[in-house]
């Protein structure tokens, strides 16, 4: 196993910084194993997936009905909204009716942002006047009036009333509402099948040390997740970090695998993704 190198893909955002901080700064035995870190955004990973390119990446649950012949599921490096998560923003505030018939800034077809977006609307894609655009240009593209609604993700989430904006509804309190508490599964970690079993599990266990690591050594771990993290100071961006890497990032549990199964399983029988994929995830 000396040497082997694996292409591993995560977003530029704080909270990914954050979990893998401990293994791109060389503060854990990775056994053997050599990892190329890619970051890029989410649906350009949800994209990179679908042609089975990187050998473990972070994904948006969304994605993984797509993917799910080609990676199984780490147990670690979940992003669950627990009462909280996406939003649509907009100028003024505007009803569900409303929204359904705007334009809608929305930051990649596959991220699970949108797949919640349809099911709260009741509509698919082709019912939906859609404007797709990277998540860091939500904002300018609601402000100049290129929509009338942004989809917001990551730490957008907690900045958007800097930006003259109005929050108008919050899909991972309404997850919430409608499932009996359950998180909304917005992003996870996989690994691509073609590496044998053994060495998945050597990954999934080096993933959970990483995220483990910064959670005990907190204040480095936020200072490195800092230089990813736009338009927050310190204090935001550990607020941020705490909304996305906790007890759900260690390992989904019952709940959190009951929820992703739920979040997919009503999603395939509106119509949304091609199939309910059984969950598979590394032992």
């Amino acid at each position: 196993m000396a040497g082997r190198k694996l292409t591993l893909g995560h977003s530029p955002d704080p909270d990914d910084a954050f979990m893998f901080y401990a293994m791109a700064a060389n503060k854990l035995d990775t056994r053997g194993f050599e990892f190329t870190h890619i970051l890029e955004d989410i649906q350009t990973l949800n994209e990179r997936a679908t042609r089975g390119e990187l050998d473990v990446s972070a994904i948006s649950i969304h994605a993984y009905a797509h993917v799910c012949d080609q990676y199984a599921l780490l147990p670690s490096g979940a992003s669950m909204g627990d009462g909280y998560g996406p939003m649509l923003v907009a100028r003024t505030p505007l009803s569900p009716a409303d929204i359904a018939r705007r334009r809608i800034a929305v930051p990649g077809l596959m991220t699970s942002a949108f797949l919640a977006l349809q099911l709260w609307l009741g509509r698919p894609a082709c019912e939906l006047n859609l404007k797709v655009v990277a998540f860091d240009r939500i904002f300018q593209t609601v402000r100049e009036g290129d929509a009338d609604v942004g989809l917001i993700i990551h730490e957008g989430q907690l900045t958007f009333a800097n930006e003259g904006l109005v929050c108008c509804a919050d899909l991972g309190a309404w997850w919430s509402r409608e499932n009996g508490g359950l998180p909304l599964p917005l992003g996870g970690n996989v690994i691509h099948k073609r590496l044998p079993p053994a060495e998945r599990r050597e990954v999934s266990a080096l993933l959970a040390q990483s995220i483990q690591y910064g959670l005990d050594h907190r204040d480095e771990a936020v200072a490195h997740a800092l230089q990813f993290a736009r338009d927050m100071g310190r204090e935001l961006a550990d607020r941020f970090v705490g909304m996305y890497v906790n007890h759900w990032t260690l390992d989904y549990g019952p709940r959190g695998r009951e929820s992703i199964a739920r979040f997919l399983n009503r999603a395939f029988e509106a119509g949304l993704i091609p199939r309910a994929p059984e969950l598979e995830f590394v032992s």
